[in-house]
């Protein structure tokens, strides 16, 4: 196992961290570890060197840290730095800090969490624990000793997280959503850059953008076989990351044995941090390649936006071109979902303001019906793209 600098602590993280949010479960059911295996799982990557183990309070419906405060039994609480969340989200008042803090504890079996991270950061929630004092509060918890170091996870735009950082001097860390797919979505590459130059370590989540980028579709990988070197699309993806000095410790999610397998190997490799400018210029191939395959040219301007019906235009026709671009429809749908029902894309009104405005000339009010038909409808996106095809609107899909 390789281990990497942490932001300014004197001490290094495994180059892989284990995450448990997506442990192996029974009958599918989330809320139902499969604790023998995962109980394995976890502890051979331990033996094999790993010293980061990342939960959270909602994973695995409230489960994932009940699980570890008994998987890191028999000394293994011993060997790693544990990570888990405040779920900002849930917070109302000041006393809520506190009671999840010590409800963590309780389910985690120790008397103190390594690395405490305010959990997904938007601009709201962030605004919310701000202003209810998490920092005052938060270092007083340190104080007591109930956890040892401060940090946030995140999911809203560059500008927040510039924010966010700037905000306070005494943030050791930071968790960003980070693959060689999302240079410019969410922080990026300037956010990592940026909390990097600030002296945060910077722990990468979705390096494998929830397993989308695992197994590659034709196209794509037919690039990859290009390569001298022969890699998984998984092990390509772990190492552009680690190719990164910036980052510090590398997420994995894993949920079978194999996987923990092939990370630890990846981990461990002589040259798991060097990249040629060919093998870079390769990766850059893949992400346009994968880019391709997106049926809809939007290159997210947002010169259409504001919607004058409240739509989030670039955001729902991204939801559909990802549904195309990796064949899987679950987080499309499930993130589509989420958005409240007045602002889906079946509320278009079709105004056609958008239209006027739009530099690739993209028929979005045409799009939304469409984007709605599979993404609430549950109609398949063959179907609908076919139909898309015939009006003329899809523009050289492979």
């Amino acid at each position: 196992m390789h281990y990497r600098r942490f932001g300014k602590l004197d001490w290094q993280g495994s180059a892989l961290g284990f995450g448990c949010m997506r442990l192996p479960v029974i009958d599918r059911d989330q809320s139902k570890i499969n604790e023998p295996l995962a109980t394995e799982m976890l502890r051979t990557a331990i033996d094999q060197g790993v010293n980061y183990v990342d939960t959270a309070y909602p994973y695995h419906a409230g489960n994932s840290e009940r699980f570890l405060g008994r998987a890191l039994k028999d000394g293994y609480r011993e060997k790693v730095r544990l990570a888990t969340k405040l779920p900002a989200r849930m917070v109302r008042t000041r006393d809520d800090f506190d009671r999840f803090l010590h409800e963590q504890l309780e389910k985690l079996q120790t008397d103190h969490i390594d690395f405490y991270l305010l959990h997904g950061l938007r601009a709201k929630t962030w605004q919310v624990v701000r202003d209810l004092g998490v920092l005052s509060w938060a270092e007083k918890a340190m104080a007591d000793g109930y956890f040892r170091h401060l940090g946030f996870s995140f999911h809203d735009s560059l500008p927040v997280f510039k924010g966010i950082i700037d905000s306070y001097d005494g943030w050791t860390f930071c968790q960003i959503q980070y693959n060689y797919m999302d240079i410019e979505e969410q922080a990026g590459t300037q956010g990592l850059k940026y909390a990097a130059s600030k002296g945060l370590a910077v722990v990468i989540m979705e390096p494998l953008m929830g397993g989308r980028i695992v197994t590659a579709p034709e196209p794509v990988q037919k690039v990859w076989d290009t390569a001298p070197q022969k890699r998984t699309p998984a092990e390509w993806a772990f190492r552009w990351l680690w190719n990164q000095p910036e980052v510090s410790v590398v997420l994995s999610g894993m949920s079978a044995m194999q996987h923990v397998v092939e990370n630890l190997a990846s981990a461990s490799a002589p040259d798991y941090d060097q990249m040629s400018p060919e093998e870079l210029a390769l990766v850059d191939q893949v992400r346009e390649k994968y880019r391709g395959l997106s049926p809809i040219p939007c290159t997210k301007c947002e010169y259409c936006m504001p919607c004058p019906n409240g739509l989030n235009i670039p955001y729902l026709l991204d939801l559909f071109n990802a549904g195309k671009m990796f064949n899987r429809l679950e987080l499309p749908r499930m993130r589509y979902s989420q958005v409240p029902e007045g602002a889906r894309a079946g509320n278009c009104q079709a105004c056609r303001e958008c239209e006027e405005k739009c530099p690739q000339e993209i028929e979005i009010s045409e799009w939304m019906t469409r984007v709605h038909a599979v993404l609430g409808e549950g109609k398949t996106i063959e179907e609908v793209l076919e139909g898309a095809g015939a009006a003329g609107l899809v523009r050289g899909l492979p």
